[in-house]
Formats: structure tokens, C-alpha cells, sequence
């Protein structure tokens, strides 16, 4: 009745129909297997309540009233989102630890005369898994930096390689978050560990014998730290600078950053979390561009006087990496196309010269 998980791989290609997370609703929401469905046998608040009871009381009355619920749960599911399956539907079941959760919901869907597994280790099994790979073991994959000042374009440049049919990681968006004081996106941030299941995802789907685009960031992205095998791999990492004019830059933010133009409380919060590195003087006149409608002129000015100096000084140590520089004219479509053919045929050139 056990299932065990050799590596991560194994997910790509589960024998199952189905895989179904038992585990509460925050445990799910906080990070889950790939492709998992959500049907906890205890709420967060019931969950709660047995505990206390096993701790406080009883263990045996915990189970007692445990099973009790995970029965009612059990009787719902088998009544809505199963009732559709036929009798040779084989699910997959796993809670925390492949413990009483997942078994005793698979005892009743394997008495129903479904093909039930449980995982064995729970979920906990999965997250060793993802820990070793991102962590424990080097990243095999041929990783090619993607760097350039703010404004360039960087994360379009990523979507227009992969649709030539390069290899691209978008570290943003697996984070939810455009690596910078004015990066939060509408969707909040997922969990540092749903981050590193996303990014295993990502990974596996990846040929490592093939070069990947990925763009150069910090090792923190917003809330989320980029986990440390990935952050060595592209520490290590070849590097394409990109270069555009200031003003081509400061027109492609305004088109780039539409959502916070288009609000102005929230592009105000941004500036004013600027606070701590400029002058009040500087921020006022920030404000007062925004205010004025001024926003080629804003992105122009913050470039200049925060994100370009910084950006600078973090090249210094940098440059031995460069592979090559490309310039970009006006950043219009047709310059950006041309700039990501350019990319491939480098990343394509400087494969050709690695060791398999």
C-alpha cells in the first residue's frame, strides 16, 4: 500500500491518476507535490483540536475523535469531487509523514475497491527530495547569465528566447516578484518552499545539456532566498551584459511597469521605500513626478541616482565572466526580437565550446 519516491524525477512519471494532499489547508497552501489536489481530513481549527486533546488528554480520545472526523471528511469527498471516479481509478495519498491522515482516508477509498497508495514519508519524503537538489547536490545545468541596468529588459528578453526555443529560468516569476523595491506583483509571494518546488519543477523540465538563459540577480529575490546550489551555480556562470540608451530604458519602464502607473498610491509606497537610501529632497521630487504625471522622467531620474550607481558597483568584481556585450538601439519590438536571436546564437556558440 506504500509508495516510496526514489528522486525527484519520479514525478514526471507517476503511475497514478491522481495525487491528493490530505494535509490541512495551510500546510497545503504553504508548498505541495506538483499537481497535488487539496482534500484535508482536518481542517486547520480541527487539526488544532485534536492535537490539544492528544497533548492535554488522551491519545486514545485524539484518535477517537480524529476518525471521527476524518470519516465525515472522507464521506463529502467520496459524495462531490470523487463521485465521478470508476473502479479502476488508483490515487496516490499522502499527509505530513504518511501517518494516520493518509492512511486512514486511503482505508476507506481502498475498501470502496480503488487502487489506493500512500507515499511513503509523506510529504515530508517529497521535501527531502527538493532539499538535496537544491541544496545538497550541484545543479547540472548549463547556466548562462542574462545582466544588464535596470530597465533593459531583461525578463521580456527571457520570454523571446524561449519562444525561438532556447532554454530560459525565470527566477521573477517562479518568485512572484521583479526583484526590486518596485517588484511585488499582484500575486503575493508563495512560500520559500513552495519557491523551491516551483523552481525544481522548473529544473527538471530543463535539458541540462543545453544552455539556460536565466536572469542575474541577488541571491534574495523580494522575500525569497534563491536556494544555495542555484545561487553558486550562477555565481559561477558565464554572463551577456545588455546595454540600452538611458531614455530607450526609461520609455521601456513606463510600458514595462504599467501597473504601477496606472496606480498612483501604489507607485507612491514604492518611492517612499526609497527613503532610507536617498535624501528627502531627492523623494520629494520623485513624489512630485508622479504626482505630475512625469513618469518617463521618474524612471529616468531613479535610474540615474539609485538603481544605475548600484548597479555599477556590483559589476566591479564581475567582469571576468563576460561573454559578450549587446546594445540595444530603441527597445522597440523589433530591436528586442533582434536582441534575443542575438542571445541564442551566443549561448549556441559558447556551448558548442564546453565539455559534455
Amino acid at each position: 500500500m506504500k509508495f516510496a519516491l526514489d528522486n525527484l524525477a519520479t514525478l514526471d512519471d507517476l503511475p497514478f491518476d491522481q495525487v491528493i494532499d490530505v494535509r490541512s489547508p495551510s500546510e497545503y497552501a504553504e508548498d505541495h507535490i506538483p499537481g497535488a489536489i487539496n482534500l484535508p481530513v482536518l481542517d486547520d481549527q480541527e487539526r488544532a483540536r485534536v492535537g490539544t486533546i492528544y497533548v492535554q488528554d488522551a491519545p486514545f480520545k485524539a484518535r477517537k475523535i480524529g476518525a471521527a472526523i476524518v470519516a465525515r471528511h472522507a464521506a463529502d469527498y467520496i459524495d462531490g469531487p470523487l463521485a465521478d471516479r470508476d473502479g479502476g481509478w488508483q490515487p496516490l495519498v499522502y499527509c505530513w509523514r504518511g501517518g494516520q491522515r493518509s492512511n486512514s482516508f486511503a482505508s476507506i477509498l481502498h475498501q470502496i475497491g480503488w487502487r489506493v497508495r500512500v507515499l511513503d514519508g509523506g510529504y515530508r519524503s517529497y521535501r527531502r527530495l527538493v532539499v538535496r537538489a537544491l541544496y545538497d547536490e550541484e545543479i547540472p545545468h548549463r547556466i548562462v547569465l542574462l545582466d544588464g541596468n535596470t530597465g533593459t529588459a531583461k525578463t521580456d528578453l527571457l520570454m523571446r528566447v524561449q519562444a525561438l526555443g532556447a532554454q530560459m529560468l525565470d527566477l521573477e516569476g517562479l518568485a512572484a516578484h521583479r526583484g526590486s523595491v518596485f517588484g511585488p506583483v499582484a500575486t503575493a509571494q508563495p512560500s520559500q518552499k513552495m519557491f523551491e518546488t516551483r523552481l525544481a519543477a522548473a529544473l527538471r523540465a530543463l535539458d541540462p545539456a543545453r544552455p539556460v538563459l536565466v536572469e542575474a540577480e541577488s541571491n534574495r529575490i523580494g522575500n525569497l532566498l534563491v536556494p544555495a546550489s542555484m545561487w553558486k551555480a550562477m555565481r559561477a556562470a558565464p554572463r551577456i551584459r545588455l546595454k540600452a540608451p538611458l531614455a530607450s530604458r526609461a520609455e521601456y519602464l513606463t510600458r514595462a511597469y504599467a501597473d504601477l502607473v496606472e496606480d498612483r498610491d501604489k507607485l507612491e509606497s514604492r518611492i517612499n521605500a526609497l527613503r532610507g537610501f536617498h535624501a528627502r529632497e531627492q523623494i520629494e521630487e520623485w513624489l512630485k513626478q508622479a504626482a505630475d504625471g512625469e513618469y518617463v522622467a521618474l524612471a529616468r531620474t531613479l535610474m540615474e541616482r539609485h538603481y544605475d550607481p548600484r548597479y555599477a558597483k556590483s559589476q566591479e568584481r564581475l567582469s571576468a565572466g563576460l561573454l559578450q556585450e549587446v546594445e540595444m538601439s530603441d527597445m522597440s519590438d523589433a530591436d528586442l526580437d533582434r536582441t534575443a536571436a542575438r542571445l541564442v546564437k551566443i549561448m549556441d556558440n559558447w556551448s558548442v565550446g564546453q565539455p559534455d
